[in-house]
Formats: C-alpha cells, structure tokens, sequence
C-alpha cells in the first residue's frame, strides 16, 4: 500500500503542503505589506499617513494570529474594536485637524475580517446545519446588497461589511477547534478589556482628556454633554455612550453569572464595569442587561437560580452604597429615576414621534432602501456629512428601511432557525450547556435592544455573534475535547472546570 506520510517526519503530504502554504503567505505578508505601506504613505498627506500606520500595526498581529493561533484571533479582535476610535481621536488631536472620515473607522472591520482566513482554510470542515444557516442570512444581505450598490453607492459597501465581518463568527466558531478551556480563555480576555474600557471611562468623566474635548467639540455630538469632567455622558475608548455601553454590558453578564468568565479583575472589575455603564446614561443598556440576565436565569436549573440572584443582590448591595458616593452621583440617580416616570422623557417621547414618521416612509417604500442606507455608511456618499437616515434610534426602523418587507421576513427567518438551534442545545443532551444559555441571553438582548437601535451591525453584532456561536458551537467543542488523546486526563480537567468553588449557575 503506498503510504501517504512524507519524509521522515511522518506528516501527512496534505499536512506539510498547508504548512508550506502557511509559511509562504506569512514570508509574503512580512515582505511585501511594509513595502506597500512604505510606498503609500509616501503619497499621502502627513495626517492620513499616520492613520494608514496605526491603521496597518492594528491588523498585522490579527493577520498573524489569523495564520498561526486562529484561537486568540478572535480576543485581540475585540481590543482592536475598543481602542481603534480612542487611537482616532488622539491621532486627529495630535495633528491638530478633525477627520470625519477617518481610515481607522475600517481597523476594526478589517481586523475582524481576518477569521476569513482560517475559515476559508478549514472550509471542508463546515457540517450541513451550518452552511444551511449561513445561507438564510446570505439571502437577505444579498437582496439589500443588490438594491444599496444602485441606491446607495461605495457606503453600501462599508456598511455590508459591518453586517457581514461579525457573521464571519459563525463558521469560525464551527469549524475552529475550540475547548471549553480555550472558550472560557476568551471570555475572561473581554472582561479584561472591558475592565481596561470601564477604568478609562471613570477616567473620562472626572478628568476629559484633551484628545477626547477636542473630538466633541468639532463632531458636534451635543447629546452627549459637555467636554468638561462630570458633564460628559462617558464614552471611554469607543466612538459614543451607545457603543461603550453595549461593549460593557455584553461582558458584564457573563462576568456576573460565571466565576471563571470574570477575568483577573474578579468582582472589583464587575463593580468598575458597571460604574462606568451608568456614566454613560443608556438606559437601553440597563434594560439589556437586565433582559440577558433575566434569559440565563429562567434557562438555569433551580439551584443555578437561586446562586445567580444571590450573585445579583450582592451587586445591587454594592451600588446601592458605591453610588451615592460617586462625582456627579445626583445626574446619574435622576437618570435612572427617568424609568419610573418614562412617559415625561424627553427621550422616549422621541422615538414615538420617530417611529410615527417613519412608518409612512416604510409603507410607501416595501422594497427598502437597501444596504448603506442607515448609519455611519451614509457618510461616504454625502461629503463627510451623515446622510437623511444618518441617526436611527429604532433598530426595527432601520433594518425596514435596510431590508424592506421580503429582506426582514428573510432575516427574521434566520434568526428563528438561530433560536430554535440555540434551545435545542439548552433543553437537548448537549453537555457544557452554560454557553448555550449565554448564547440564548444574548439573542433575546439583541432582539429587545432594537427598541433603541439595530444590534446586527457594527460592533454589536461581533459581541452578539461571538457569543451566540459560541453556544451553537457546544456540540463541535465537545467534540474536540473527546479528540483529546488523554481521556482520562480531560475528564479530570472538565470536573475540575465546572466543580471549582464558587461555580455558576450550572455548576
């Protein structure tokens, strides 16, 4: 019989081939991405070249890790998303001119768009359910595509990009071979940088470096305060209170739930986190966060219940004595005493009116207006400016105007096959069920927070797609570690994982 090992090693020859491979698109990245940005920057002005550097120093480490440990790519992702608007703002403060299209808004798309590469590496590995859901999503994103590239030109292409780059999470999380370990490895990583945004944060608000004063006052973000310390709604190292909380909220609920997804900060950086979220006055993040916990809970057995709301109270005591004490603490207990008497918001009265002018537009326009036609894209055709539907606080609204009548119903579809899958696995045989029931708090977090706006985009869709593959991947995770060529050693090690003191709600 012809063996098909290669020398002496004992590879395979499809193992060495992907290794030569490797080795050959890594030498060629070394080689020529310095020449390119060599000869690039050389004909740019001096402030887009020091974009285009910070630019190409964020994505070569994911392009690295995306070749040689595809399971950290998706932890330094995520740093990239925190500090990539931060790095903007300096960077314009430090050459003294306010860019509102800025090469650095692509760094964390770019950057997240490297898990392609081992997803297209290990493609074959990707099973029927997977690509059968991959596929619903296809079909409406390539509808809007099709109407934004005749409507709404190159913004269409940003934009698709921020729908598309965090749904690259799904086959990523299929087909890349993850642990328990490896997972939870990840998950401590977000709330470690959660932690480093929340304590720039405090930071922000009782100090508002110059960088950050000069931002606000040329973007004319005047609903976010003033740049002066304890007159800011905080936005920390992200580009608006909105997404710094989302960023804090998606890790903040693991990290109250799970003893082991808390990081090195342990319960002093639960209390950073959530200080640094009430500072950012969204109160839809508070309701989020309170539906995701509310979703873990109800899934979790009647002991894991029971251990997740004493974990609450114990948070709920802390604040209850941290708050008053804080800077500014009367702005931010008038801010949540605005949930007893919401009708008198000025904020909520808001979103009704927009939400009844908007319905005439989405009546008379079923087909929708297509990718790039909603958000920060609006900018690329409309000289810098935000466009008509540059600020969409409904994310109902917006994914209407996006997808029309035919894409929402494609799309609602995929996210009802995404729920039943994730039930599936919390209600099934599937062991490791606690990411399961993280994936399901953040569905309904994702669903619920479109009240204020639409989470299937941008930054909110890479945490809610991480943690969502990452509860259908359970099934692909056991099966690596049953791979494992110790048994013995990894049942060990998964009693050790979920029989540790202090456990969470699955125990």
């Amino acid at each position: 019989m012809t063996s098909r090992s290669s020398g002496q090693t004992g590879y395979p020859l499809i193992g060495n081939i992907r290794t030569l491979a490797t080795a050959g698109i890594f030498l060629a990245g070394c080689t020529i991405l310095p020449l390119m940005i060599g000869y690039v920057s050389a004909k740019l002005s001096s402030a887009n070249s020091l974009q285009l550097a910070l630019v190409a120093a964020l994505l070569f480490p994911a392009f690295l890790l995306a070749l040689l440990r595809p399971r950290q790519l998706v932890a330094y992702t995520l740093l990239v998303w925190a500090i990539a608007p931060e790095l903007r703002r300096i960077a314009d403060w430090s050459v003294g001119a306010y860019h509102s299209v800025s090469l650095l808004s692509l760094a964390p798309l770019l950057a997240g768009a490297t898990v392609a590469i081992p997803v297209m590496r290990e493609i074959h590995k990707l099973q029927r359910p997977w690509m059968r859901l991959i596929l619903l999503f296809a079909l409406p994103l390539g509808y809007a595509t099709l109407i934004g590239l005749a409507k709404n030109g190159v913004g269409s292409v940003y934009d698709l990009m921020n729908y598309l780059v965090p749904l690259l999470l799904l086959p990523y999380f299929a087909i890349t071979p993850f642990t328990a370990q490896d997972t939870d490895r990840l998950l401590r990583s977000y709330a470690a940088v959660a932690v480093l945004v929340a304590a720039y944060g405090i930071v922000q608000y009782t100090t508002m470096p110059p960088w950050d004063a000069f931002w606000m006052q040329n973007a004319g973000m005047n609903s976010i305060g003033s740049p002066k310390p304890l007159e800011v709604r905080v936005f920390s190292t992200l580009n608006s209170p909105g997404p710094a909380a989302t960023f804090l909220v998606f890790a903040l609920v693991p990290m109250i739930l799970e003893k082991k997804w808390r990081g090195i900060f342990g319960w002093v950086g639960v209390l950073l986190v959530v200080v640094c979220l009430l500072t950012t006055l969204v109160r839809a993040a508070w309701l989020i966060l309170l539906v995701m916990l509310l979703a873990y809970i109800a899934s979790s057995s009647s002991k894991g219940k029971w251990k997740t709301l004493i974990q609450l109270l114990f948070v709920a005591m802390a604040l209850y004595w941290i708050v008053p004490k804080l800077p500014g603490a009367e702005v931010l207990t008038a801010r949540m005493e605005t949930f007893s008497s919401i009708q008198e918001d000025r904020s909520y009265n808001d979103r009704l009116n927009l939400l009844g002018n908007m319905l005439p537009v989405i009546k008379s326009n079923p087909v929708g207006q297509g990718i790039g036609s909603v958000g920060q894209s609006t900018k690329l055709g409309n000289g810098g400016e935000l466009g008509e539907y540059g600020i969409m606080d409904n994310g109902f609204i917006a994914l209407m105007l996006t997808f029309g009548a035919p894409g929402v119903l494609l799309f609602s579809l995929a996210l009802g096959v995404v729920i039943k899958q994730i039930v599936g696995r919390i209600l099934g045989p599937v062991p490791l069920k606690p990411y399961a029931r993280l994936a399901l708090a953040s569905w309904m977090g994702v669903v619920i927070g479109l009240v204020s706006d639409n989470g299937f985009s941008g930054i909110k869709a890479y945490l809610v797609w991480m943690l969502i593959a990452i509860g259908l991947g359970v099934r692909e995770m056991r099966e690596e570690q049953r791979r494992t060529p110790d048994r013995e050693a990894y049942n060990r090690a998964e009693a050790r994982h979920w029989a540790a003191p202090e456990p969470g709600p699955d125990g």
